[in-house]
């Protein structure tokens, strides 16, 4: 603030020749008072400033700027984020799209060193059982008598498991069962699901297909998924998901499970041709991706909710190329893990 008049080499500015025409120095008449409402006022600001301190205006609330200030504007934006996806509408933490934790996740739904903690979708299938059935084995080649004695599938006798195909350059089915079986363990287990393999590689050979379906009914599984590639011929391209037909024969009785296991198997279908850019089967199915059997005894055999999944062809070369791929498993792999996770949450 300036004063017309004022002497500026005075620290005063009410000096010599201030506006009120002194010819010396004279106390202001306004200074007694300030001073008395300063010394009232001072008491005030620091309670003030201990209150705010204490109550967290330290920065270490749920937002901080870039420079690790204050700034719960942005604290509030970005919890809100967290929450819901804007684009649609879909729960997020952030972490990566091929399931992998956040950088800077503990991957247990706690926060880590420098991550954000992750939200309640990371328990959300906490007390489901999901059974994942890699179908074949890589050792069935080296045991053919034992995979080729009979069981009882309900609705006749069939082999107890097969080596399974393989692509033309020789990935075989169990390699590529296996390993997607992996990866949907994982994606599950990060939803907090209690995962089982029927078989991971550590079997001479099978398990037949009548225990399989046993596996999942012990477990008391609320998903059983058995996974596989197909061997049909080239040309023929796409997935395709095998629902179990109503079956009442011998020790087959599927009733109880056709409904939920369609409903299973509708939701992978849509997430599987969603994530990994697949058509349905055009060889089978009708274009729907869905076809039902009664000659499977891992189906026949359930007693609770179970699917099949075809992922492709491997005997014609651009399927082949996509289940010889790394990232498309993973795309299937997060496709499988989709629907699962949509039928369990209901």
């Amino acid at each position: 603030m300036s004063y017309t008049g004022s002497n500026p080499g005075s620290s005063d500015p009410f000096g010599p020749s201030d506006r009120f025409g002194s010819a010396s120095p004279r106390r202001s008449p306004l200074r007694r008072p300030l001073t008395v409402a300063l010394v009232a006022l001072v008491p005030g600001a620091l309670l003030g400033w201990l209150a705010y301190e204490t109550l967290g205006g330290t920065g270490t609330g749920t937002g901080t700027g870039g420079d690790g200030g204050p700034d719960r504007g942005a604290g509030a934006a970005a919890s809100s984020s967290t929450l819901r996806s804007p684009a649609d509408g879909s729960p997020t933490d952030g972490s990566p799209t091929d399931g992998s934790p956040a950088d800077g996740a503990s991957g247990d739904g706690k926060q880590g060193a420098g991550g954000t903690a992750s939200t309640a979708g990371s328990t959300s299938l906490k007390g489901k059982v999901v059974v994942i059935d890699p179908g074949h084995n890589p050792d069935n080649v080296e045991h053919t008598a034992a995979i080729n004695r009979k069981v009882d599938i309900g609705t006749n006798w069939k082999e107890c498991d097969t080596t399974g195909t393989s692509t033309n350059s020789g990935y075989s089915e169990a390699e590529f069962t296996l390993d997607v079986a992996h990866r949907l363990r994982t994606l599950l287990q990060q939803q907090g699901a209690t995962v089982k393999l029927t078989q991971d590689g550590d079997r001479e050979y099978g398990p037949c297909v009548d225990e399989r379906a046993r596996i999942g009914n012990a477990a008391h599984a609320d998903a059983v998924v058995s996974i596989h590639a197909d061997g049909a011929g080239a040309g023929d391209r796409g997935f395709h998901v095998i629902l179990p037909a109503t079956v009442h024969e011998g020790a087959a009785d599927t009733r109880a499970v056709v409904g939920p296991s369609k409903d299973l198997g509708k939701l992978i279908a849509g997430d599987f041709a969603r994530t990994t850019g697949s058509s349905p089967a055009n060889y089978v199915g009708d274009g729907t991706g869905l076809v039902t059997r009664k000659d499977l005894g891992g189906l026949n055999l359930s007693t609770v909710p179970k699917v099949f999944i075809e992922c492709g062809n491997m005997r014609d070369t651009k399927d082949a190329a996509l289940l010889t791929s790394g990232a498309w498993r993973q795309k299937a792999a997060q496709g499988i893990s989709e629907g699962i996770v949509s039928f369990l949450r209901g």
